[in-house]
């Protein structure tokens, strides 16, 4: 899920010290309000050959080609994708990594072709899954499931977790029920490589309550994040804007 562009003309550079790291406003636990949060997606799907697609997903920061065949092919960030063409109106996608899977998705177009039913399903690393059920709209395209898809009507299932840590003496430490491991950013302005995803990190702390951070995939913006702690420091919202989307995600979290 999921980006937009979000102008860099901010450039700061903010070193924060030991001391800041132990009083850090955004250090602690935080579970998603699903119900104050707004999120959209989009996805364009372009056929590039025989049985041969290119699939964009925001945020992912380059696109895939795949042969529908329902066999394993290298997706990004060392995944692996499989999409199987069930019916000409039926898509099944799953994503693996390191044989254990990541999600699966079943497309179904609408009989108008104006509108694509997702029933997106994550593999947490405990087993557990989370599902969502989403509609898209078509943007471009004239017919079956190749086309430009946005969504505003993602539904949540399940409960989603944040940890945030300190990391190191400038940085914090992001930790998801949903991630197999930690993602780790300096806020000292300079790109530092996240080990995890080959993603490169630069985060940026605007002052105490605000933060922001690009994630870029060989050297191509991904996503940027703007996150903002209430007065109260009770309530942490994080703006996703995905590349190759039109509209951000709004993450609204509580603090437990």
């Amino acid at each position: 899920m999921p980006k937009r562009t979000l102008s860099l003309i901010l450039i700061m550079c903010w070193t924060v010290s030991a001391s800041w790291a132990a009083t850090d406003p955004f250090v602690g636990k935080w579970k998603l309000n699903s119900s104050q949060s707004v999120l959209a997606d989009q996805m364009t799907i372009q056929a590039v050959g025989e049985n041969k697609y290119g699939l964009t997903f925001s945020g992912a920061g380059e696109a895939e080609t795949v042969t529908a065949d329902g066999t394993d092919q290298p997706g990004f960030s060392g995944s692996m994708l499989s999409v199987s063409i069930e019916e000409p109106d039926t898509w099944k996608i799953v994503r693996k990594k390191e044989g254990r899977i990541l999600l699966t998705a079943t497309w179904k177009l609408s009989k108008d072709g104006k509108t694509l039913s997702d029933a997106f399903t994550a593999y947490r690393p405990d087993g557990s899954t989370s599902t969502i059920n989403m509609l898209y709209r078509r943007t471009a395209g004239n017919s079956g499931i190749p086309g430009t898809w946005e969504t505003t009507d993602v539904k949540l299932d399940g409960v989603h977790e944040l940890e945030i840590r300190p990391y190191e003496n400038d940085g914090l430490s992001f930790i998801s029920s949903d991630s197999t491991s930690p993602r780790n950013i300096k806020f000292d302005g300079k790109e530092h490589l996240d080990p995890a995803t080959g993603a490169s990190l630069d985060g940026h702390r605007i002052n105490e309550r605000n933060l922001e951070f690009t994630n870029k995939l060989k050297g191509k913006i991904a996503e940027a994040r703007q996150m903002t702690i209430s007065p109260d420091l009770k309530t942490l919202t994080i703006v996703v804007h995905p590349t190759n989307q039109r509209l951000p995600n709004s993450l609204v979290f509580d603090r437990e």
